[in-house]
């Protein structure tokens, strides 16, 4: 893959005198794959070089190594002479994704302290899905369920784990975002998340994991359902 040349850029940012180009590039990437967790980019859309290289006050030379490093990552693709893409999930890729977020999450609940600090994060999620399905705003839902998982996972005190999940995470965004309805995902999701809290405050960690596993079953299902009939 080649996406133009690095020469110097004479438009060179404040910003980026400040930073080592190393985190530049990386609060940048960091920048973009919350963007795509939050439902801001969607599978297939192309990206604005000049657009976002203003939004986020970066020269297009480091906004090129960003999209490098994200279409390494598997978020972003390049296509010769048309640019820069979202990535659209494939189903190898669906099924990968989940199978990481069972080692993962399952693990991370199964030997959870009820009592750590990430629960009260996992209530808040609940709370604020919840407030957001009042509103009908179902990508407010899908953001909040994200945060529900992204907690879970901060149960492990691992920060390497929380760092790779953040991958994750962006990757399974795209996957949610081949769907037609939000809602049919989401919201179901949002009576079986408080479940999983409560058999984590009493102390059942165990079987919050199952829980968690079989929750996890279903959500594939329902994903690669749409994928299938988004393909056909």
């Amino acid at each position: 893959m080649h996406i133009q040349g690095t020469q110097p850029d004479p438009m060179t940012t404040k910003k980026e005198t400040a930073e080592s180009p190393r985190t530049l590039n990386d609060s940048v990437a960091e920048t973009l794959r919350n963007r795509i967790t939050l439902g801001e980019f969607h599978p297939g859309q192309r990206l604005s070089e000049a657009a976002l290289s203003e939004s986020l006050a970066i020269s297009r030379n480091t906004l090129r190594e960003v999209f490098r490093l994200l279409t390494q990552e598997g978020l972003l693709r390049y296509e010769p002479n048309r640019g820069v893409f979202v990535a659209t999930p494939d189903m190898s890729s669906i099924i990968d994704i989940y199978r990481v977020r069972r080692i993962i999450e399952c693990q991370a609940l199964a030997k959870a302290y009820p009592m750590h600090p990430a629960v009260k994060t996992m209530r808040a999620a609940i709370e604020r899905a919840r407030q957001c399905c009042e509103q009908r705003d179902w990508m407010g839902v899908g953001t909040a369920n994200m945060a529900f998982h992204t907690a879970i996972v901060e149960l492990a005190d691992s920060k390497r784990l929380s760092t790779f999940y953040r991958h994750v995470s962006a990757e399974l965004r795209l996957a949610f975002g081949l769907l037609d309805d939000p809602e049919h995902l989401y919201v179901p999701y949002i009576d079986m998340n408080a479940h999983i809290l409560s058999l984590l405050e009493a102390g059942d960690t165990q079987e919050a994991a199952d829980t968690l596993e079989s929750y996890l079953d279903q959500s594939q299902r329902v994903i690669l359902a749409y994928w299938s009939r988004r393909t056909e």
